[in-house]
């Protein structure tokens, strides 16, 4: 399929959108991107609107699990890092950052900053946000212990050290914040711009109701960018504007930004053609249609969305007909029954690229050798694959084993994702179900907060869900699959692949840095052997942008958007 402007293979409801009057080109100044109309033009401080696949569910650090969350997270607070243009990762909040001669402890001086409530910005800021996460344990907080490895994260997180003050992360004094590390994380900076290691003002938090913090602009402090102007948890529009005390501001030359979630992609290219919307993500039929669209083909911007689809099976005793799934010969006859190439070429039609690796494509580089870690999509082709007759012989094989001849699965899937989802579900289960007789494939819609609730707890069969990697390493998929891992939704457990985890993370591998990327592989391998998920697609945004709007900096990696260096025309 042709895109036009960049190439993600070359970069690392309607009525509802007429609320955002306010958006750059929704204010009276003409029809900017509808056929035939006039371009926008709006000045230097307007605000844009901007599509959101799904509902912003909370703000707080600590619940969080969502991109689109992230994303207005990212907006208001930042991190001791933040990402450039080009995604490394270049102080913010931190103005000095020092590292030991062992890579074990990080000592960050703190710039003046001050919170949206005129509170300074202080080192207790972060060391009261992070044993929080660790304490709580929430979904997110193995990026403390195993991706982070903060010293004393893991006893916290696992329950088995009841006292969060035993975290090795210290307030030497106001401006001076210092992290001990159990090992030595290479990519440890890149870490700090994601969401999870965001400060929180303790005094404020600690003002407020019990579970109240983040879900109003009455109970949510920035000190970034932006600041929130107004927002709900679950509704379908929130937006923030900018911050005049933020450290960088002198850098901030939008106004605002209004959100607008918009579940479909017909309604997209509505609200965008319409002028109700400056920034919106469409596919399918939509794609080609703007593609052939004089008046929309040069406003189409492809970019690398990094979140891989794929399928995740239970394996308990619980689901699956008593726990059928847990027979890999089954899980790899499903998975070579699917195509792939015909998922992405006729229902999600966007630039995403069929996916036959457990780590995706175009998002984690050698630092040796440059290489992308899933470059070859052809190195488990005798387990996954388009391969009917081998889908047949995997499937006989499981028949066998389980003495059963006929199976019935339902799979979940959101129905607020984007309605190429749905449309992909479908055709999963035709393509199963046409391919291995005997087995019926039943769908079962939903919002993506029931289906997260749903794997979470281990009230599924088959799941169709998404992961996007939160730093430019492999281990943001591979550490998913660790027993008991909170992400691990397939309740899937390996000795040897724990093993092999272990040593790239905390063993002998993490300061041998081509043996590490060599395990990684291996681990990989043992995933793809034994079909703990079935990769589909990695995802690209079709994005429809406003010729007056400049500067979004696109990533596939933990931020997807960042509007800091923004600006209109």
């Amino acid at each position: 399929m042709s895109v036009t402007r960049r190439s993600f293979l070359s970069a690392a409801g309607a009525s509802s959108a007429a609320l955002f009057l306010a958006a750059c080109g929704g204010s009276g100044s003409g029809d900017a991107n509808g056929a035939g109309g006039t371009e926008a033009a709006p000045s230097a401080g307007s605000s844009i609107g901007v599509m959101l696949y799904t509902n912003v569910m909370s703000l707080d650090t600590d619940l969080a699990t969502d991109g689109d969350s992230f994303e207005v997270i990212a907006d208001c607070i930042d991190g001791l890092t933040q990402m450039d243009k080009d995604g490394a990762a270049v102080p913010a909040l931190a103005e000095k950052i020092e590292a030991s001669d062992d890579g074990m402890t990080y000592t960050f001086t703190l710039r003046d900053a001050k919170w949206s409530n005129g509170d300074p910005v202080t080192a207790n800021d972060f060391v009261f946000a992070w044993r929080r996460i660790c304490k709580n344990a929430g979904e997110y907080a193995y990026m403390m212990d195993e991706i982070a490895n903060i010293k004393g994260a893991a006893a916290i997180v696992s329950g088995d050290e009841k006292d969060e003050t035993t975290l090795a992360v210290t307030a030497k004094d106001d401006k001076t914040l210092v992290v001990e590390l159990e090992v030595p994380v290479p990519f440890f900076e890149s870490l700090m711009y994601f969401p999870t290691f965001y400060p929180i003002n303790e005094a404020f938090y600690t003002s407020l109701d019990d579970g109240t913090y983040g879900t109003s602009p009455e109970t949510f402090l920035s000190c970034g960018a932006f600041k929130l102007d107004s927002y709900t948890p679950g509704t379908a529009s929130l937006s923030v504007v900018k911050n005049p005390d933020y450290w960088d501001a002198d850098s901030v030359v939008l106004q605002g930004i209004n959100y607008q979630v918009v579940g479909s992609s017909d309604n997209a290219l509505t609200a965008f053609k319409s002028n109700s919307l400056d920034v919106v993500m469409i596919s399918g039929n939509q794609v080609a249609s703007a593609e052939e669209d004089a008046d929309l083909k040069d406003k189409l911007e492809v970019t690398g969305a990094g979140y891989m689809w794929y399928l995740t099976f239970s394996q308990t005793k619980k689901n699956a007909e008593g726990g059928m799934l847990a027979n890999e010969k089954l899980r790899l006859a499903i998975s070579n029954a699917i195509d792939r190439e015909a998922l992405v070429d006729n229902y999600v039609m966007d630039g995403s690229i069929a996916t036959y690796t457990a780590v995706p494509p175009q998002f984690a580089t050698n630092a040796n050798t440059g290489e992308d870690f899933s470059a070859d999509q052809e190195q488990f082709s005798d387990f996954i694959g388009y391969d009917v007759a081998r889908a047949q012989e995997f499937y006989e094989q499981a028949k066998k084993d389980l003495g059963k001849d006929t199976f019935t699965f339902t799979m979940i899937y959101g129905n607020n994702e984007g309605d190429e989802v749905a449309k992909v579900a479908q055709a999963i289960k035709e393509q199963v179900e046409g391919n291995l007789a005997g087995v019926t494939l039943n769908l079962q819609p939903m919002t993506k907060a029931e289906r997260l609730d749903k794997m979470q707890n281990d009230n599924y069969d088959v799941a169709l869900t998404r992961w996007g990697p939160d730093y430019a390493d492999p281990m943001t998929y591979l550490g998913m699959w660790i027993t008991n891992n909170s992400n691990n939704y397939g309740f899937w457990s390996d000795e040897e692949y724990d093993k092999l985890i272990a040593d790239c993370t905390t063993g002998a591998y993490v300061s041998d840095y081509d043996a590490r990327w060599s395990a990684m592989l291996d681990a990989e391998t043992l995933v793809m052997e034994q079909a703990v998920i079935a990769p589909l697609y990695t995802k690209a945004n079709a994005n429809l942008i406003n010729p007056a709007v400049q500067g979004i900096e696109f990533h596939p990696v933990a931020l997807n958007r960042v509007y800091k260096r923004t600006s209109v025309a």
